[in-house]
């Protein structure tokens, strides 16, 4: 799922493309992706997109008078931009396509899941209502990082990945974040102390802004094109088994539900391996209990 640095460069390449631009239409090409019905389709034909913003992981589009289109990529959703000239009427996996004056924005998913979503809305109330309410990570004050972390007693894992308390951290950068942080996935929040805590404030931010940094540099200027969650250039998360860049152990993971933990046993676990749910308790005694084990 696009997260808080690939969602802020594909708003500030929308920015370049179609800020002060007139919408001619929206075509809704799949009907699932339409999650509204009013304010119509036809109350932003003719209107200029005003500004851009991120609401969490979402893209929102301002036509001003309170008018309101907003993106949610979800897990496969993607944008493509074609200018004008080379603009055809539909491209791959596309299930809507905004008409500007200078050229069409694609919005596309792959699979066969179907979660992105459209939403139009009316009003900065209905605006609101879509935000789940999580603090910018990247502007929150020492405070409010320690508040929003320690609200509940969840793992550092699913706190960081939670919209309530942090806006815009998903499953790949909330990985990179605790390999940076040097910290178990798992530690609990409510058990960290004020260093931990500070620790992984830091690790946040910097992993946020540095993978920022590298997806607006291979924009180049243009409109990003390989929006994926798993990188080369990431430490542990997608690496399953291949080497640690700081230690060189193999990089560990745990599966649960539809999501992931990655992991490296000696820079974030102290040398253990964390149980798995399921394999885990098939091996039992033979689960390996150190990354020396295994």
């Amino acid at each position: 799922m696009p997260e808080l640095p690939d969602v802020t460069v594909y708003v500030e390449a929308l920015e370049r493309h179609v800020a002060g631009k007139r919408l001619d239409r929206i075509r809704v090409l799949t009907p699932f992706v339409l999650r509204s019905f009013d304010p119509p389709l036809d109350a932003v034909a003719g209107r200029t997109v005003r500004s851009l913003r991120r609401i969490g992981k979402r893209i929102v589009l301002d036509f001003g008078d309170g008018l309101f289109a907003v993106i949610h990529l979800m897990i496969a959703g993607r944008l493509v931009w074609k200018p004008a000239g080379k603009a055809t009427k539909t491209t791959k996996n596309a299930i809507a396509a905004f008409d500007f004056e200078n050229g069409v924005l694609f919005f596309t998913e792959a699979g066969s899941r179907k979660r992105a979503s459209l939403t139009l809305v009316r009003g900065d109330a209905a605006l609101a209502a879509l935000d789940p309410g999580g603090i910018e990570p990247l502007t929150a004050s020492a405070s409010e990082f320690r508040d929003a972390l320690t609200r509940e007693n969840h793992t550092v894992k699913r706190a960081l990945t939670d919209p309530h308390l942090f806006s815009g951290i998903g499953n790949a950068y909330s990985d990179e974040i605790l390999h940076a942080a040097r910290m178990s996935p798992m530690k609990l929040t409510k058990s960290l102390g004020d260093e931990e805590i500070e620790r992984l404030r830091r690790a946040t931010r910097e992993t946020l802004l540095s993978w920022t940094d590298i997806l607006r540099a291979e924009a180049g200027g243009g409109f990003p094109e390989k929006v994926t969650a798993f990188r080369d250039g990431m430490a542990v998360h997608g690496r399953f088994g291949k080497p640690c860049p700081v230690c060189q152990s193999p990089v560990q993971r745990i599966v649960y539900a539809e999501n992931e933990a990655n992991y490296c046993a000696r820079c974030q676990t102290e040398g253990r391996l964390l149980a798995d749910r399921s394999l885990s308790r098939l091996l039992k005694d033979d689960w390996p209990k150190s990354i020396d084990d295994l």
